[in-house]
C-alpha cells in the first residue's frame, strides 16, 4: 500500500481500547523508517506518542489491584510494565462487572479515573510507547519472564512462518517457553525440520530467545472470529502441552 502513494502520503495507526481511545498514534513513514527494524529485533511494537491530552504511564507489572493511583508507581524509561492511561476518554466502570473494576480501575486523587490496559509495554526516551504483548499472555517460567511480541517477532522474520505464538507449557512440574509456528498457507512443500533447526538457530542469536527450546507447528491457530487475527494462546497452550506429553 506505502508504495502506492505519494511521498507526502501518511497513513495513522491509532493505539487504544474500547475502554479508552484514542491513546496513541504512529504514522506509516515513521514505521517504515525507523521503528520496523527495532520489531524485527525484538524491541516490541512502537505504537507512538500519547495523542492531545492523554497521560500514558508504565507500572511495575502486578495481577493484583491497585485501588489508587500514585506517582510511585511509575517505573523508569525502557523498561516493560503494565500500560496505564488518564483521560477524558476513560471509561469510569465495567457495568456489572465489580471483579473486573478492581483490577482495571485505579482511583486519582480527584476522584477520576485510570485505567489500566492490560498491555505490557515500555517508554523510549522520545516519549513513544512500545507495545510487547497482553500481561495475561507473558510466560513465567523458574528464570525469567519472556514476552509474547517481543518473542514472536524473531521467528516471524522467517520466510516460510505465517505467524508465530509464544505460550507457556507445564511440562514435568515446570513451565517451558514453546514457540508455535503456523506456516504460509504452501507449507506441504515446505521440510519442518529444516525449518525448524533453523528456527532454533535464529532464537540463540538473542538474548529474550535464546531459552525457547521446542518448536511445534499448528495447522492453523485458532483465532477470534471478529478479527481473524487475534491468536487464542490459552488454547494454542492447552495444545502445546497436549503435544509434549
Amino acid at each position: 500500500l506505502d508504495s502506492n502513494l505519494w511521498d507526502e502520503a501518511r497513513i495513522f495507526t491509532p493505539y487504544g481500547a474500547t475502554e479508552s481511545l484514542p491513546i496513541c498514534s504512529i504514522d506509516n513513514i515513521e514505521i517504515l523508517k525507523d521503528t520496523k527494524n527495532l520489531t524485527d529485533i525484538g524491541k516490541g511494537v512502537c505504537v507512538g506518542k500519547p495523542v492531545k491530552g492523554i497521560e500514558v504511564d508504565i507500572i511495575k507489572i502486578t495481577d493484583d489491584p491497585i485501588e489508587n493511583w500514585n506517582e510511585n508507581l511509575k517505573i523508569n524509561k525502557g523498561e516493560i510494565g503494565e500500560i496505564v492511561v488518564n483521560g477524558d476518554n476513560v471509561t469510569s466502570s465495567y457495568y456489572n462487572r465489580e471483579s473486573s473494576n478492581k483490577i482495571a480501575k485505579m482511583k486519582n486523587p480527584d476522584g477520576s479515573i485510570r485505567h489500566r490496559m492490560g498491555d505490557l509495554g515500555y517508554l523510549d526516551d522520545q516519549g513513544r510507547i512500545w507495545f510487547c504483548g497482553r500481561k495475561a499472555h507473558r510466560v513465567i517460567t523458574e528464570s525469567e519472564t519472556l514476552f509474547t511480541i517481543t518473542c514472536e517477532a524473531i521467528f516471524n522474520t522467517y520466510p516460510e512462518v505465517f505467524r508465530s505464538a509464544l505460550v507457556g507449557a507445564k511440562v514435568k512440574g515446570k513451565v517451558i517457553p514453546v514457540i508455535c509456528i503456523e506456516l504460509e498457507s504452501n507449507s506441504s512443500n515446505y521440510d519442518r525440520g529444516i525449518i525448524q533447526t533453523d528456527l532454533l538457530e535464529l532464537a540463540q542469536k538473542f538474548e529474550h530467545t535464546k531459552n525457547i527450546k521446542t518448536v511445534l507447528f499448528h495447522e492453523a491457530f485458532p483465532v477470534d472470529i471478529r478479527h481473524n487475527a487475534k491468536i487464542f494462546r490459552e488454547k494454542l497452550a492447552v495444545w502445546a502441552e497436549k503435544n509434549l506429553k
